[in-house]
């Protein structure tokens, strides 16, 4: 079997340890250089006889075309990273399987989201803001409008693979998830422990909301002035899915009008925001330059997670983590 590393040659080193590198070398035949989509289209590498690519973050897009040419012999691509969108449609168009961590990086958002609830529910992001600037009296004063974490409700919009990681997290702190997925079956949203509600319940009776939609043109632009408008007082909204997915105008509308809400936004469209964005005008608005994801350390467990699959792919067993085209419908 002959397998290669595709992509940023910074990325794939920082993702890939070398002990993971060395096994892969040893039990899938990888070739330790990193290639680049330049280097395949202009032959100086031949991937006529590739079997198997290791990829993460940075993986080139190829065409239908292009990979009939070039990957002949392809038969799955390993992608230690998340959401597959940019690439993985011509890689399955053509029959080869794409294997991706999305579960491994689904575990660092949740951390990041549950983490940002729990402080949402204790007035953090307000009363921090006021004490930290000498409003000490205020700030004790607004503690007073916050819920605290017992019995508080929480707005979980989309149940995929990360969604589902943050209603397990917060069940030791007996919250009350509320969910709006479409996808999501009723068995399902049973074994978890949620109510499936529409979106407008989710706006108006939670303390706090959190977006993991799937990235996709039917969820663009879908969390706009409509639903900003029903928040409870004090709610805090948190994004850590696609900017895209919200109206920034209309998040901007209801901050400015209602001080006592709070964004937390991990993700803008476009992203950054534009330098004159509103967003950096607003107090109650909280920007994190997209960390939610795997960072440091925890980009090995990708790395890890790929490992893995590959050696259940090696025995001809089913694969946990495979995409297909039916599931690039609802993923982010």
């Amino acid at each position: 079997m002959k397998s290669i590393f595709l992509g940023k040659e910074t990325t794939i080193n920082r993702v890939y340890t070398t002990e993971i590198t060395d096994k892969l070398a040893k039990i899938a035949g990888l070739n330790t250089e990193v290639y680049t989509r330049e280097m395949v289209l202009s032959g100086e590498v031949d991937t006529r006889f590739t079997d198997l690519i290791f990829s993460t973050w940075g993986m080139p897009v190829f065409s239908d075309e292009e990979i009939k040419s070039y990957f002949p012999s392809l038969k799955a691509v390993f992608y230690a990273a998340g959401s597959v969108q940019a690439f993985a449609r011509p890689f399955l168009n053509c029959s080869i399987k794409v294997i991706s961590a999305w579960a491994a990086n689904a575990v660092p958002v949740a951390e990041y989201t549950v983490a940002q609830i729990i402080l949402a529910n204790k007035g953090f992001h307000l009363t921090s803001r006021l004490a930290s600037t000498g409003r000490y009296a205020d700030a004790r004063r607004e503690f007073g409008n916050f819920s605290g974490n017992f019995g508080a409700k929480i707005g979980i919009i989309g149940a995929g693979m990360i969604g589902k990681l943050v209603i397990e997290k917060l069940k030791d702190y007996r919250l009350e998830a509320l969910v709006f997925d479409p996808f999501l079956p009723d068995e399902k949203a049973e074994e978890l422990g949620v109510k499936k509600v529409s979106l407008e319940r989710i706006f108006s009776e939670c303390n706090v909301i959190s977006n993991h939609l799937a990235n996709n043109p039917q969820t663009r632009g879908m969390l706009g002035g409509k639903l900003f408008s029903l928040m409870k007082p004090y709610a805090v909204f948190i994004n850590t899915g696609r900017g895209a997915q919200v109206s920034e105008s209309d998040l901007i509308s209801a901050l400015k009008e209602r001080p006592d809400l709070t964004a937390v936004l991990d993700v803008t469209e476009p992203e950054p925001p534009m330098p004159e964005s509103d967003l950096y005008k607003l107090e109650n608005c909280i920007i994190t330059p997209h960390i939610a994801g795997s960072s440091g350390f925890e980009v090995h467990r990708m790395a890890e997670y790929m490992l893995s699959e590959f050696e259940l792919f090696s025995q001809n067993k089913p694969c946990r983590f495979e995409v297909t085209l039916k599931m690039l419908e609802t993923m982010a």
